[in-house]
């Protein structure tokens, strides 16, 4: 069905989208965020901790978008590795809660019980990344790719961009309480039962597309995004991916250390609450912006809302207190979104038919991989450049300082090239992809 320029999804596939991305997203901000506070709480105050730890489960998680997306591809379905495979991140993101320095000296009392803590954690994180990543970021997005048209990924991508946001408000203001507490067990046992749920809800109401089938092995199948006749041929895709790479790596300098920053630099004790505001706000400005974004045209839109983005960064360090943080989180994170829509559309028009599993494995190297290896580091360096530091029980550890926001800020910088090229491309084509 259609109307006027938008193709209509209708209220199931709506459903499907905005429950499975929500759901998914309430994964990610436990394993990006708060299993960071976790470690850095419960574990080690080392920022290189949580930096190893980051990389190491992007690595498994491009690893499980790769094979899982190009084995989607070649038996056309993306309901089994969706449903199973959130039942089973559930079960792991659960796992956690039985982990801590505690658990490990009584098990192995000869044994360096912080070291193996992290370790332990590092693997499980590895695993449930794999896991979530095979049902999310590569069969739940090919799905997307095959339910959706040129026509309204404008405004799809909009309103899943915000589902990071929502997701984080959501645990911010359900679930929060529990961390604040030291209920990290119960924290993790409710985050992963909510997921597994998601996963035999998707087995009743999501229905396979029809995908082209190309000729070809498995392991041609799989490798070949990373060819360079791939890259001749389809230089929009590469172009849609770097400019993603580089917002990526910006966001991983800052985005790991947010909430110890707030907490433990600006002593704010709500940060709940000024996070509940800036997401809040964020969301509603992406929601605002999806229908504009397809009318405008997604390469022509990307530079003005990478400059929103630089905004915010540049504002943080400025704001010292809960009202000041609020205005120039509401910037940053606006931007944050308004850049995130349209790339995200980009990569989904210019993915050659029969291959959108292959293509969520691109997407997984250029757009988490390459930043959570090597954002995080960089954070790392500067913090431990800024050598802030605070005493927790005898233990000296790290505080995040603004200059994460200014590094993050200078990394932006190198989006303009591949936006340019994009508009440039754009322009040429006459607006041929919106």
């Amino acid at each position: 069905m259609t109307t006027g320029n938008t193709v209509s999804l209708g209220r199931r596939l709506w459903t499907m989208l905005i429950a499975l991305g929500f759901v998914g997203q309430l994964a990610w901000t436990v394993e990006n965020m708060y299993l960071n506070v976790f470690v850095y709480d419960t574990i080690s105050g080392d920022p290189d901790v949580i930096a190893a730890m980051v990389a190491a489960s992007a690595v498994a998680a491009t690893v499980a978008t790769m094979t899982i997306g190009a084995l989607s591809d070649r038996l056309g379905r993306r309901r089994a590795f969706i449903a199973g495979g959130y039942i089973v991140w559930g079960l792991s993101t659960a796992a956690f809660g039985l982990i801590s320095v505690d658990a490990v000296a009584a098990v192995a009392p000869v044994a360096d019980a912080v070291v193996v803590a992290a370790v332990s954690v590092i693997v499980l994180d590895c695993v449930m990344s794999f896991l979530g990543s095979g049902a999310n970021d590569a069969a739940f997005q090919a799905w997307v790719t095959d339910v959706t048209r040129t026509e309204n990924r404008g405004r799809v991508e909009s309103v899943l961009a915000v589902m990071p946001l929502m997701a984080m408000l959501v645990v911010f203001g359900g679930f929060d309480w529990m961390t604040r507490d030291g209920q990290w067990s119960m924290f993790f046992l409710v985050i992963g039962l909510i997921i597994a749920a998601a996963g035999v809800v998707a087995w009743v109401f999501v229905r396979d597309r029809p995908v082209e089938r190309h000729a070809g092995g498995y392991l041609g199948a799989l490798v070949h995004g990373l060819r360079p006749a791939a890259v001749r041929e389809n230089p929009g895709l590469y172009l849609a991916l770097s400019a993603w790479c580089v917002w990526g790596i910006s966001t991983q300098v800052f985005l790991p250390y947010l909430i110890i920053y707030l907490e433990r630099y600006l002593n704010i004790e709500g940060y709940a609450l000024v996070l509940a505001v800036v997401l809040t706000g964020a969301s509603a400005v992406s929601v605002l912006a999806g229908r504009f974004i397809d009318r405008v045209g997604k390469a022509r839109f990307l530079l003005p809302a990478a400059a929103v983005y630089a905004a915010g960064l540049l504002l943080m360090p400025l704001a010292r207190s809960t009202v000041p943080v609020m205005a120039a989180g509401l910037v940053l994170m606006s931007g944050f979104m308004l850049v995130l829509a349209p790339v995200g559309a980009l990569v989904r028009d210019f993915t050659p038919p029969g291959r959108a599993g292959q293509v969520q494995g691109l997407r997984m190297v250029f757009a988490i991989l390459v930043p959570m290896i090597v954002g995080p580091w960089l954070g790392a360096a500067v913090i431990k450049g800024a050598d802030e530091r605070y005493e927790d029980l005898g233990v000296l550890k790290h505080v995040p300082t603004p200059a994460i926001f200014l590094a993050a800020a200078a990394v932006l910088v190198l989006i303009v090239p591949p936006v340019l090229a994009l508009a440039r491309r754009d322009a040429r084509h006459g607006e041929a992809v919106r």
